[in-house]
Formats: structure tokens, sequence, C-alpha cells
């Protein structure tokens, strides 16, 4: 595993290896330890576009892991002097970067920077296309509450034609046996939605007895406008309220990659109830990427 390109690229064992190791991570960040794994190890994280889970929590894994963690910032680097992608992360590895971590707005930009340098690549999110390391995090927070994803219900609700954070999730969840329930409005629906083993139905179908209730943020940034009425009609239709809930099991844990909009994917009583595993994704975030920094430079 020289890279982390996307979760579509994992076999089965291989995303298990990546969740096992990811349970030890996490133990070490409840020891409050430090390890050596990636001593003079040289990472940099270049976002091209915003986030703060997923930067914030590469830069504390790499810093466990004992790796010199640089970010990189888009505005006030060479790229506003037109400086090309290629050019840019080769310079990257010329200085001795060892790992590039790359968010980018269009789909298969980690993909070409991994065929552009020889250090690993790691893809935090690029386009609509996957963000694997989510995927990851959201996989291993589900196994922490249950054994096994193995006939598991799980239904996620939402916009996910935008959603690279679903791509990644429809991917993972089916490889490891969960039964997927999605539901969102036919267009927030990806034309792509045929090809993977999962039922489209209503919201109230896919909630029903599900162990694992997702829900997905309303990407307006992304949409054309038209694709929904407003955001209040499709909070009654599909935003999570404590009626929907009800009809999970009653030992269902509620999930959302953040950040979450307050009364549209979901109430705040349910947000902050007993049920909400939200913070605890965001924790199971940097164990994850610690366990794919330490992978990917193991095998490097």
């Amino acid at each position: 595993m020289k890279d982390l390109l996307g979760i579509k690229d994992l076999d089965g064992v291989l995303l298990k290896e990546i969740l096992d190791e990811a349970k030890k991570m996490r133990a070490v960040m409840d020891s409050k330890k430090r390890t050596q794994d990636c001593k003079h190890k040289n990472v940099v994280n270049v976002f091209y576009e915003n986030s703060t889970r997923t930067a914030m929590s590469f830069e504390i894994a790499g810093k466990t892991l004992g790796a010199t963690v640089t970010n990189m910032s888009v505005s006030t680097s060479s790229v506003t002097k037109g400086e090309n992608m290629f050019d840019t992360v080769k310079t990257l590895e010329s200085i001795g970067y060892d790992t590039i971590v790359v968010r980018h707005g269009m789909a298969g930009v980690p993909y070409f920077i991994a065929k552009s340098v020889s250090c690993s690549v790691i893809n935090a999110g690029d386009g609509r296309n996957e963000h694997p390391t989510q995927a990851l995090l959201d996989m291993r927070t589900m196994l922490d509450h249950f054994k096994t994803l193995k006939g598991l219900k799980v239904a996620i609700i939402g916009d996910i034609a935008h959603s690279r954070v679903a791509m990644s999730n429809l991917y993972g969840l089916t490889k490891l046996g969960a039964d997927v329930y999605i539901s969102a409005p036919n267009t927030l629906l990806p034309h792509s939605i045929e090809k993977f083993p999962v039922k489209v139905t209503t919201p109230q179908e896919a909630v029903k007895g599900a162990n694992i209730v997702m829900t997905l943020r309303l990407q307006l940034e992304r949409m054309a406008s038209g694709l929904i009425s407003s955001t209040g009609q499709y909070a009654k239709v599909y935003g999570l309220c404590k009626e929907l809930i009800l009809q999970a099991d009653k030992n269902a844990i509620i999930m959302h990659p953040g950040p979450v909009n307050r009364g549209i994917e979901m109430t705040s009583e349910i947000l902050d109830g007993h049920n909400s595993v939200v913070n605890e994704q965001v924790t199971n975030g940097v164990a994850v990427r610690m366990a794919v920094l330490k992978m990917c430079k193991n095998n490097a």
C-alpha cells in the first residue's frame, strides 16, 4: 500500500487490516502517548478545498506518529502564480516530503499525483469521487459498537449525488457485507447508483429496524439551482427527527460526517442525543489517519 486513493481500490482483506490497525492507533491515542512509527518522515497536507476535521486530524495523526507535518497554504503558494499541479507536487517531492495528503475539488487528482511522484499519496477527498479516510473512520466507529458489519442494516439518507463520503462508504460497507438502504430525492441520487448492491427507498423504510443511520450534509455549494424545492421542505421529508428515528432499532447509532446543518439533516435533539456517535467519528478520524500514514509509510 504505497498510496490510499480510494476504497474502491481496496480488497476486503486490506480494508480489514486498515480498520484493525486503526483500533490499535485508537489505543495509542487513548493512552496519550506518542510513537516513533513515522520518525524522520515528512508529511505535507495540500488542501485546495477548505477543511476542519480532515486537515486537523491528519496533522495531529502525523505528529502523534513522530512525523514532521507541514500544512501547505495553497492561497499563498506558487499555485497563485500559475504553477501547474505536476510542477507543484514534483517540487514537494524534491524538497523531501515522503507523503502528500491532498484534497481537491476535481475528481481524479490524487490518482494523477500518485503517478507523478514516488512518495506516498493519500486522498483526503477528490471532487464527488471518494473520501476514503472518512469512510474508514465511519466503519471503524461502527465496528466499535458492533462486532461485525455483515448483515447489519445501514441507512444512508441525504445528498448522495454530491457526496464523496457516500461513495466511499458504499464501496466499503458492501465489501464488508452490510445491507445498505439509501434514501434521497431523485435529483440527489447519482446516476451510478445502480452499480451498487443497495436498495433505494423512502426514509421510513430505510430507517425501519436499521442498526446504523447516517445522514449526509446538503452540499448546496456543489448544487445547481432547483435540485430541491427548499431546505425547509427537504428537512420535513429527509431530516432525521425523533419520530423517524423511533422506527430504527432501539440500539441504533446515529452518524454524520460533519459539518452538520442543524435542523436540516437532523434535529439538535438527535445530534446531541445518546444514540449520536458524531463526536466518536471525529476522534476515530485521528486513529484511522494514523493507521493510513503508518501503513503507507511502511510499504512505500
